[in-house]
């Protein structure tokens, strides 16, 4: 018997991602934007996707879900308890968990006999070691769940297993989008990465500052009387690439821009130092790096940003193969250099079915 059909569910704030898989091969997918605006929300959104897949009979649903705090290590069977747990987290992750559970919420009374499988995007980090999970506060915090957790897991599980035997060593992946982050693995298990309690922190993102100064907020507490609210629309909403061209979050804009646009210039100069930074604090935890692999909207799309991350990286092995690298091929790095840098494109969907799959049938499920 072949693997169940799957359909795949990825809320994000303002949008709604899907695809659909028969016996393991992607049949459909598409994404549904601008929620909120030319959809009235994500319950508008899941009606055009039911009626996209009304001709299949759907034995799972794989629902993408960002946070899984402390308790969610491995893909689960979606329950009572479950929503309740992931209703709690939503402290940790207000711009993705509340359209995650809407989505999961209606699905769950819709096709009430249908599994609904959650995947975590924590999860992949579930193996870096304490001291890559600490956070500098007082240990009572600990306690309460507040520690590094790390992202985009489902994206660097697919990398991983894409690259087979390749992936073991010392590997740095950067998984660069609209939002963005990095991550070190050892033989394919995450050792250290760049977000941290939030997909807020690490490198600068399309509209999230990354890491900042906590002085910074609390200056502008002080002098400008910000409410949390007010800081959480700075921080996640207003700033990366967005606060510091001031016209857009999007790569593809502001390399357009640059020549002639000096804050487009500072945005695209500022995303590139940031990245190359933590690509070598990410090797010096592996003690060098064997590999290196871009991902996401910009790593897989933006040559010139590929190049200008790696221009400052040949003491760890990194030469690009220019020619190569304009073509956006699998290796874009010079035959012979000392680290392989390759281009991958990543695919988050293909994960969740796997996993849903995997998990019905370790369930007892055909």
């Amino acid at each position: 018997m072949g693997a169940p059909t799957i359909l795949t569910l990825n809320a994000g704030s303002s949008s709604l991602k899907y695809a659909l898989f028969v016996d393991g091969v992607r049949v459909a997918s598409a994404t549904l934007g601008r929620i909120g605006t030319e959809m009235k929300d994500h319950g508008a959104a899941l009606e055009k996707v039911l009626a996209a897949v009304g001709g299949y009979e759907i034995g799972a649903v794989g629902h993408r879900v960002v946070h899984g705090g402390e308790r969610f290590v491995a893909p689960v069977r979606i329950d009572d308890d479950v929503v309740a747990e992931l209703r709690h987290l939503s402290l940790l992750d207000p711009d993705h968990l509340p359209a995650a559970i809407a989505i999961i919420e209606a699905m769950r009374v819709r096709w009430k006999a249908t599994p609904q499988i959650a995947c975590f995007d924590t999860a992949f980090h579930a193996t870096m070691p304490r001291v890559s999970r600490l956070l500098p506060i007082p240990r009572r915090y600990e306690a309460a769940g507040v520690r590094r957790y790390g992202f985009h897991g489902l994206s660097y599980g697919y990398i991983v297993e894409h690259l087979g035997e390749a992936a073991r060593g010392r590997l740095v992946m950067a998984h660069l989008g609209s939002g963005a982050s990095l991550c070190a693995a050892r033989d394919g298990k995450s050792v250290d990465t760049t977000m941290g309690f939030t997909p807020t922190g690490g490198i600068p993102m399309g509209t999230r500052t990354g890491d900042l100064d906590p002085g910074v907020l609390l200056y502008l507490m002080r002098s400008e009387n910000a409410s949390a609210a007010d800081l959480d629309e700075l921080v996640n909403k207003r700033s990366g690439l967005l606060g510091v061209s001031g016209t857009s979050a999007d790569m593809r804009d502001l390399l357009a821009r640059e020549p002639n646009d000096a804050a487009a210039a500072d945005a695209v100069a500022l995303f590139c130092h940031a990245t190359r930074r933590a690509i070598g604090a990410l090797a010096a935890t592996l003690d060098g790096m064997d590999t290196l692999v871009f991902a996401g909207g910009i790593g897989e799309n933006a040559p010139p940003v590929r190049a200008r991350v790696c221009a400052g990286l040949s003491h760890l092995g990194v030469v690009l193969d220019p020619t190569r690298n304009d073509a956006g091929v699998d290796i874009v790095s010079m035959v012979g250099s000392a680290c392989t840098v390759r281009v991958v494109r990543t695919d988050e969907e293909a994960v969740i079915a796997r996993e849903t799959t995997a998990l019905l049938k370790g369930d007892g499920n055909p």
